[in-house]
C-alpha cells in the first residue's frame, strides 16, 4: 500500500470510530426518554 491509501485509511477510521464515540457520549450525557402512552 501507498502512503497515501495508508493516511486514508487511518483517517477514515479515525472518522467512523471518533463519530461511534461522540454519539455514545452524546447519549450518555442525554438519554432519551421512553414514550409511554
Amino acid at each position: 500500500m501507498s502512503t497515501s491509501a495508508i493516511i486514508m485509511l487511518v483517517v477514515s477510521i479515525t472518522l467512523v470510530w471518533g463519530g461511534l464515540a461522540a454519539a455514545m457520549l452524546h447519549l450518555h450525557r442525554h438519554p432519551e426518554t421512553p414514550d409511554t402512552e
